[in-house]
C-alpha cells in the first residue's frame, strides 16, 4: 500500500515539473511566429483574439509559436468558426516540427465532425474521427498527450481517442484552419511535463 508521504511526494515532483504557458492576445503580438496566412490580432467584445483575415495561398493557414516546446501535456484554447463557404472551423496544431509535419486537432461545423490528423511531409491524414454538432459562438477544444496517446475533448467532453507514433519529437503549438475558413481562437494554454 502506497503511504500518503510518497503520494503527496509524486504529485508534487510532477507539479514542478509541469510547466504552464498562457496566450491571452492581449499584448498584441504574435510577430514571432510562425505563419503562412494573414493572421491578426484584434478586439473582440471583451478581449483580444487572434483571427484568419486571409487564407495562404497553400491549402491550410498556420499560425505557430515554434519556440514552445511540446511533448507531453495539455492544450486548450477557446474558438469561433466566423466564415467560410469551403470550409469551416479549425482547431489546434502540436508537436510542431515544420509547415509540413504536425498532429491536427480540428472541428468543422460545415460536416459537424470533429477529428484528429498527422500532417506528414505535407500529406494529411485522418486518424480518428467523431459526429459533433455544436451551436454558433465560443468553445473550447483541448488535447491531451501522452507519448503515443491522444485524447480530444470539445466543451469539456471527451470525444476522441487515438494512438499514433509517427511524431515523436517535441514541438511547436499553433492553431489551424482549412481552405477559407476565417476563424477566430482566444487563451491558448499549453501545459507540458516531463
Amino acid at each position: 500500500m502506497l503511504s500518503k508521504t510518497f503520494i503527496l511526494l509524486s504529485l508534487l515532483t510532477h507539479s514542478l515539473l509541469a510547466q504552464n504557458t498562457l496566450f491571452t492576445f492581449e499584448d498584441n503580438t504574435i510577430e514571432t511566429w510562425k505563419k503562412n496566412a494573414t493572421w491578426k490580432v484584434e478586439r473582440d467584445t471583451n478581449s483580444n483574439v487572434l483571427s484568419l483575415l486571409k487564407r495562404a495561398s497553400s491549402s491550410f493557414n498556420l499560425c505557430y509559436n515554434p519556440k514552445v516546446s511540446f511533448l507531453n501535456g495539455t492544450v486548450t484554447v477557446q474558438f469561433r468558426a466566423n466564415s467560410g463557404h469551403i470550409d469551416q472551423g479549425g482547431g489546434i496544431m502540436w508537436r510542431v516540427q515544420d509547415d509540413n509535419n504536425y498532429y491536427i486537432a480540428r472541428f468543422n461545423p460545415l460536416e459537424d465532425n470533429f477529428r484528429f490528423y498527422l500532417l506528414h511531409e505535407g500529406i494529411r491524414e485522418e486518424i480518428s474521427s467523431a459526429n459533433v454538432h455544436l451551436s454558433k459562438g465560443w468553445h473550447s477544444m483541448k488535447i491531451i498527450q501522452e507519448g503515443n496517446h491522444f485524447e480530444g475533448f470539445i466543451d469539456g467532453k471527451l470525444y476522441l481517442k487515438s494512438t499514433d507514433s509517427r511524431l515523436q519529437k517535441s514541438g511547436g503549438v499553433g492553431v489551424w484552419t482549412k481552405a477559407d475558413a476565417m476563424t477566430s481562437f482566444d487563451d491558448l494554454n499549453i501545459s507540458t511535463h516531463q
